[in-house]
């Protein structure tokens, strides 16, 4: 009972809503809620729009009730500093409302047009202390701490990058977001956002250049492996692609915030960054043919590997596929009873994929055929846990020695497909749209028909042998 979901009932809003005539103008006429008229003593609220248009009017009732609807948030919240963050944006509202832009005080004074100055001055001369402070940019920044804004990122600001995203990958977005948030407090502590300056950003650049290089172990722990008596992986060492995440989601955080709240600030953070001089060696090497036949497709090959996570890697081995679009097929796009049988690669509105040059469909041919005609209706398990799969197999390519260095990945598999299919004389756009990625022209076509694609991948297809399926 306690898991059933609720069903969303929308109610339709009167247009017309606090609206009243009063001679030729329209007024926002609005009660104070009973829960705030203890301490919001204006009772009865009675503004006039300044308008006889109605649609003109609609729009500056939006932005005052939005406004008082903001200002009673504020007064519920429990930490004064959350009360500054709801104040200004009920300003602003609420200058809306009246036909002005917020500004502050200060940038008033200092550069705005001397009509306008009056013009504001006689509008505050006549409106209640509110609309006043509202219209003459009284009401200061928010004080809101680092933390408390990149919660405020993830919970409402950057919701937009999240729209399509599965709840694993949600979970993701935002532990990585909170994560960067959590390193900027160790190192410089938890300042108030607004206030940060270039001198903050260049010390929290260096204390990163001291971290990188120290070659500390990065304090964020590693994904877990499932629980089959396997360790999870030690943490890896911090490099400088780590440092220019982390570094620029809090650069990002102060572009977006401070865009948010309409403010003309420079960013602190911008134009700084660090190289990795070790990112060469740490470039990830395709698998040899030879080794795959040997060590993935002979004979008592991967037989200690749970079944589903055998059937993806091998899936992998003849399409090229990424083991997050593998593991999160829906049987909808398993098409094994086509002509010509294919994966479909989409855009799916409860999971969000990597590129636009993702969707695409890929004949199934060889092992990977034979495997998914054992996985029709995909791979529940692993269904939005592609962390848990990455794990799972790494721990298990470590345990079997099944790495031939410390830059062969699950991802090997990927690359050695690309690799046999530019020695096989198979065209750049060819190997970029089965591999879903950016073929850095126009799109003209869908990449050839299933029946071609299938043909030329059927010429470099590996032998292997049926035990290995289980």
């Amino acid at each position: 009972m306690g898991n059933r979901k609720k069903s969303a009932v929308v109610i339709a809003r009167d247009p017309m809503r606090y609206l009243k005539p009063r001679g030729s103008k329209w007024h926002y006429i609005r009660r104070v809620p009973a829960n705030f008229a203890h301490i919001d003593g204006r009772g009865l609220i009675q503004a006039s729009l300044k308008t006889s248009s109605l649609d003109v009017a609609q729009l500056r009732r939006d932005a005052l009730e939005r406004a008082d609807d903001l200002f009673w948030l504020g007064l519920s919240h429990e930490h004064p500093e959350d009360n500054t963050h709801t104040r200004y944006q009920a300003a602003k509202a609420r200058a809306v409302a009246l036909g002005f832009e917020y500004k502050g005080v200060v940038d008033i004074a200092d550069s705005a047009p001397i009509a306008e100055v009056v013009q504001r001055l006689a509008v505050a001369a006549a409106a209640p202390a509110r609309d006043r402070e509202a219209v003459l940019g009284v009401e200061g920044q928010p004080k809101l701490t680092v933390r408390k804004v990149m919660k405020l990122y993830v919970d409402e600001i950057g919701l937009e990058e999240t729209v399509g995203m599965s709840p694993a990958q949600l979970k993701s977005w935002r532990k990585v977001k909170l994560a960067a948030a959590e390193r900027f407090i160790e190192a410089m502590g938890n300042k108030t956002f607004l206030d940060l300056t270039r001198v903050d950003a260049i010390e929290y650049h260096r204390w990163w250049r001291e971290k990188i290089a120290a070659g500390k172990k990065g304090a964020k722990p590693q994904p877990e492996a499932e629980k089959d008596g396997k360790a999870a992986a030690a943490p890896k060492k911090l490099s400088g692609n780590t440092a220019n995440r982390s570094f620029g989601n809090i650069r990002k955080l102060f572009r977006e915030y401070t865009r948010y709240l309409a403010l003309d600030i420079k960013n602190p953070f911008d134009d700084l960054s660090f190289s990795d001089p070790k990112s060469l060696k740490l470039k990830v090497l395709p698998f040899s043919q030879a080794f795959m036949e040997k060590s993935f497709l002979a004979a008592g090959s991967l037989k200690s590997l749970n079944r589903e996570a055998r059937l993806i890697l091998l899936t992998m081995i003849e399409t090229g596929c990424r083991p997050s679009e593998i593991c999160n097929l829906t049987p909808a796009q398993i098409h094994l009873d086509a002509p010509v049988p294919y994966l479909q690669i989409i855009y799916r509105p409860d999971r969000k994929v990597k590129t636009e040059n993702s969707v695409r469909d890929v004949p199934l041919v060889g092992v990977s055929l034979e495997a998914m005609k054992r996985a029709k209706t995909g791979f529940p398990r692993y269904f939005d846990k592609e962390t848990n799969l990455s794990a799972t197999l790494m721990n298990y390519l470590r345990d079997h020695k099944l790495l031939p260095s410390a830059n062969h990945r699950v991802y090997s598999v990927r690359h050695a497909y690309e690799k046999r299919m530019l020695e096989a004389g198979f065209d750049d756009e060819f190997r970029r749209r089965i591999l879903g990625h950016d073929t850095d022209r126009p799109d003209y076509g869908d990449g050839g028909e299933l029946s071609w694609r299938r043909d030329q991948m059927l010429k470099i297809v590996l032998p292997f042998d049926a035990s290995i399926l289980g």
